[in-house]
């Protein structure tokens, strides 16, 4: 692990070093100025895993270095170290993140070996979690036949009880089994699939394959509410609804085990036909999620004007809202919004066991995350419930 510190303050390189070194990492190189930090990046024959860089600096300043950095194509990460104001610092990193760079976190100057740790077990997670296969994009044509063929499968993450740590459903996760890369990601091909007319087609292949699973977990004695994303492109089409339920009955699983999630990442084209369909879907008795509540323009404005019953909160609200004084008042507000509008309230990014109990005291009835489990195949979720069963108990939920 090769890391690049910048500061222009000596005596901060200098105990830095001395903590990264404490910690293993010892293949530091130290700069008090941005222009010489930038000067070393461009130098293809050096590559930094990791960039810690001050906020406060003279002639180039932190938010100008992430700037600079961004136009290197710079694919390490990057902490930011300041001891400025909170919102500044982060301010400063969702820009990094505009940006498109990766950034493991922030760092309050003096920092403490604690925060320095974590950064850089972090680091190590998402290594370990990198994905060796090479990034490739495909075409529409390539998609269509991957659609037609059956190449589109359905990866399972698990929903609980707050209250309980009882089962309450699954979120279906689209992936396609590629012939040569195998395992694809959504970040991949729905934007593909949007763009070329695939997206209701698509969308269609994860449902039907959604509720044959729950059939057969149904059939199994495991009632097992499944949840899958729709586009707001789905609602355009006014059969829609109509799909739904024939592909429900179809399949034998009542319309209570269903849930759509709704993410408007785009401004609806037609709002009648939106409103239309899932009127349609909420009086068939369908449950409606608005997803990534707080992103986008996944809005108040929504809330007052889609039959929603189901509020779900961006991760990026959730993960350290414990350690977040500005993420817990948005965190708080919105599980409150929730059960004043009658909603049930569901949370998705809960990553460890301090997220876990934030949420819990807070109020919150549906945890989902890593915390809870990794998206599996779904023929993986019969194995992890007994696993997640002891967990349940050794956390005491469901107790009386």
């Amino acid at each position: 692990m090769k890391l690049l510190l910048i500061d222009d303050e000596a005596f901060a390189l200098k105990l830095l070093s001395h903590q990264l070194a404490a910690l293993g990492a010892t293949d530091v190189t130290t700069t008090q100025s941005a222009v010489e930090a930038l000067a070393l990046l461009a130098n293809r024959d050096e590559r930094f895993d990791i960039v810690f860089s001050d906020l406060q600096m003279p002639g180039v300043d932190g938010i100008e270095f992430v700037r600079a950095l961004a136009a290197t194509h710079f694919d390490g990460e990057l902490v930011l170290a300041s001891g400025e104001d909170a919102r500044i610092v982060q301010t400063a990193e969702r820009l990094a993140r505009a940006h498109g760079l990766r950034v493991l976190g922030s760092l309050n100057k003096p920092v403490s070996p604690e925060a320095l740790q974590g950064v850089l077990k972090e680091h190590a997670e998402r290594v370990a979690a990198r994905p060796r296969a090479k990034r490739r994009t495909y075409g529409p044509d390539e998609l269509r036949q991957a659609i037609a063929a059956g190449e589109i499968i359905g990866f399972c993450q698990p929903k609980v009880s707050m209250v309980s740590g009882a089962l309450a459903g699954v979120e279906i996760l689209a992936r396609w089994h590629h012939a040569e890369d195998g395992l694809v990601f959504p970040d991949q091909f729905i934007d593909v699939a949007e763009a070329n007319g695939l997206i209701d087609e698509l969308t269609r292949a994860v449902l039907c394959n959604a509720l044959e699973q729950a059939r057969r977990w149904r059939d199994a004695g495991l009632e097992c509410r499944v949840a899958v994303n729709l586009s707001m492109d789905n609602l355009g089409d006014p059969e829609f609804a109509d799909f739904v339920v024939s592909a429900l009955a179809q399949a034998g699983v009542p319309p209570s085990g269903l849930v759509l999630e709704v993410t408007e990442s785009r401004l609806m084209g037609d709002v009648r036909s939106a409103l239309d369909v899932l009127a349609r879907l909420r009086l068939k008795r369908i449950d409606l999620s608005i997803d990534d509540f707080g992103t986008g323009h996944s809005s108040l404005a929504q809330l007052r004007d889609l039959p929603f019953n189901e509020l779900k909160i961006d991760r990026g609200f959730v993960h350290g809202a414990c350690r977040d004084t500005q993420l817990a008042a948005i965190l708080v507000a919105s599980l409150d919004m929730a059960k004043n509008l009658g909603m049930r309230s569901v949370a998705e990014g809960i990553e460890d066991a301090e997220d876990w109990n934030f949420l819990r005291q807070s109020g919150c009835e549906i945890a989902q995350g890593y915390f809870i489990a990794r998206p599996m195949p779904m023929a993986a979720l019969a194995d992890w419930l007994p696993e997640w069963e002891q967990r349940r108990n050794d956390m005491g939920l469901g107790k009386p």
